[in-house]
């Protein structure tokens, strides 16, 4: 019978080690776990409501059951606590707040304590692999991982990558890749998150990290960081972008990325199910970058509105196409590359443009100051864009253009104020007219013609105005005074101006946000004068 005993005992043990082995978690665990389902089921045979601890030897296996009772001044709990003049009985140093264990009986398990303690260690073993894998794989985010393909479930890959499974969701799937069980394949771990059924590992083969990832795999100068990959934007097995620059002037980014004869670039293209990807040189110049990143294509000009992050890219006639790439595509991953808007016009779509908007400055000038079509283009041509240019610019000016005397500048000005304050008035009137308060046309810097575009907006009042947003009024898109030359920065001051008025904020308020808009601009300017000192020059 002994020797029956040793060998359950020492099968305890070998069961341990196997299970730890096997679940790679430690052999203390398994331990644990163990002890606690004993716990559970001899708590079953005596009860409940009694503190019974379990305990194995980890070199013979022997199991010790134990009853805790705490040592209380007041028992008020039998089952649990033992008072002080009872314990001092068996231990006389006992005090309040000690525990006393005392031994119990070895028991045998029944079918349905045994059921449970499977159960608790089945439960406890699972619980600490999931911890395991959740630890290995949290900090390995943004590394490439191979796995074997376990099965595929409506789109979504299921892979296993050993002692853990990863999912790959079909949105992160190269489109018309064909995925078959039990290929090898590789992928980008992008999140790693805990959930009730155990940690997740979510995988993709269609972020712009895989490819920059593959790229680091590739291209040893990117790996030892001195190429820097600065961005990447994909169409995901069809084309793909990526801007690369060298912190050494003496290695070709481009160069280097590409690989003799091809050999690195095409690596990662077989990778990627034959996805076509230019390498594009970064710069620090947006209007240079935006250019490289529009290759093939050629550009013949480039206009920028910082303002709203948006670029007017003038290209040649037969580059149109090109630049626009099929359904778009090129100039789709252009500006995902480059962070801005792109808007690809012809040279004669420009040419155009041009025309209709000299042509039209030229009319409001004919109209406006009584002058012949002649003397309008002349005044538009030397960059005279609105009668406000005319009222009020210094006489100086004016009389630089060629054939122009003071007489003829002074009745232009003239005219051009006259113009002005008559149109002034009448958008007083309409402002009147529409229900604009004459409290809100007292704040600087709202112009008679601005009050009518925010009246017609709704927004008749102090309080109507001082609730707006700046970019409500300034937004290029859809701003209520977006017909004006008006900055956000200076809607912003009006907006602040009117909440002192109302008292929605002091005047002190508003005095440490602009003292804090002050230093974060310095900051910043001081960031990017240390940003430009670092970049080397291409």
């Amino acid at each position: 019978m002994a020797s029956a005993i040793s060998a359950n005992r020492l099968e305890l043990l070998q069961i341990a080690d196997l299970v730890a082995r096997e679940k790679s978690i430690e052999k203390e665990i398994v331990l644990e776990a163990m002890e606690e389902a004993i716990q559970k089921a001899a708590r079953s045979k005596y009860g409940a409501e009694n503190e019974i601890r379990a305990q194995i030897d980890k070199n013979t296996g022997d199991i010790r059951l134990f009853r805790v009772l705490e040592v209380v001044e007041a028992v008020e709990e039998p089952a649990t606590q033992i008072s002080v003049q009872d314990a001092q009985k068996n231990k006389p140093d006992a005090v309040i707040g000690d525990f006393l264990a005392s031994s119990l009986p070895p028991m045998d398990f029944g079918r349905i304590a045994a059921q449970t303690a499977k159960q608790v260690i089945v439960q406890k073993v699972r619980d600490a692999e999931r911890e395991r894998q959740y630890e290995e794989y949290k900090d390995r985010v943004g590394e490439i991982v191979t796995g074997l393909v376990k099965r595929v479930e409506y789109g979504n890959v299921i892979v296993d990558l050993g002692k853990s499974e990863a999912i790959m969701r079909r949105d992160q799937v190269i489109p018309r890749e064909h995925i078959r069980q039990n290929e090898r394949i590789r992928g980008f771990i992008y999140e790693v998150r805990r959930e009730n059924r155990g940690p997740q590992i979510f995988m993709s083969r269609t972020k712009p990290d895989f490819m920059g990832a593959l790229f680091a795999q590739e291209v040893p100068e990117i790996y030892d960081g001195i190429i820097e990959i600065r961005s990447v934007a994909r169409d995901p097995g069809s084309r793909a972008k990526i801007a690369v620059i060298s912190n050494d002037t003496s290695i070709d980014p481009v160069g280097a990325c590409v690989g003799m004869r091809g050999s690195r670039v095409q690596a990662v293209v077989n990778e990627l199910q034959g996805e076509k990807i230019d390498i594009i040189p970064w710069s620090p110049d947006v209007a240079s970058f935006i250019v490289n990143a529009l290759q093939p294509a050629e550009v013949a000009k480039v206009v920028m509105d910082e303002d709203r992050s948006r670029v007017e890219v003038v290209v040649p006639d037969d580059q149109l196409s090109l630049a626009i790439g099929r359904r778009g595509q090129n100039v789709r991953l252009a500006s995902q590359l480059t962070g801005w808007t792109i808007d690809i016009m012809t040279e004669a779509e420009e040419s155009e443009r041009r025309q209709e908007e000299f042509m039209a400055q030229s009319k409001r000038f004919v109209e406006a100051l009584d002058v012949d079509d002649t003397l309008a283009h002349l005044l538009v041509a030397e960059g005279f864009t609105d009668l406000e240019e005319i009222a009020f610019v210094e006489p100086e000016e004016l009389l630089a253009v060629e054939g122009f005397e003071e007489e003829l500048v002074e009745e232009l000005q003239r005219r051009a104020n006259d113009f002005l304050e008559a149109e002034a008035k009448a958008a007083d009137k309409k402002r009147k007219e529409i229900g604009v308060d004459d409290a809100l046309a007292d704040i600087e810097g709202l112009t008679p013609q601005m009050l009518v575009a925010l009246g017609e907006a709704e927004v008749k009042t102090l309080e109507d105005f001082a609730g707006c947003a700046a970019d409500e009024l300034t937004s290029k898109d859809d701003g209520i005074l977006k017909a004006f030359s008006l900055t956000e920065e200076d809607a912003s001051n009006m907006i602040m101006s009117t909440r002192v008025v109302l008292g929605w904020i002091s005047a002190e308020d508003l005095l440490g946000k602009e003292e804090e808009a002050e230093e974060a601009a310095e900051e910043a300017v001081e960031s990017e004068a240390e940003t430009s000192e670092n970049v080397p020059a291409e």
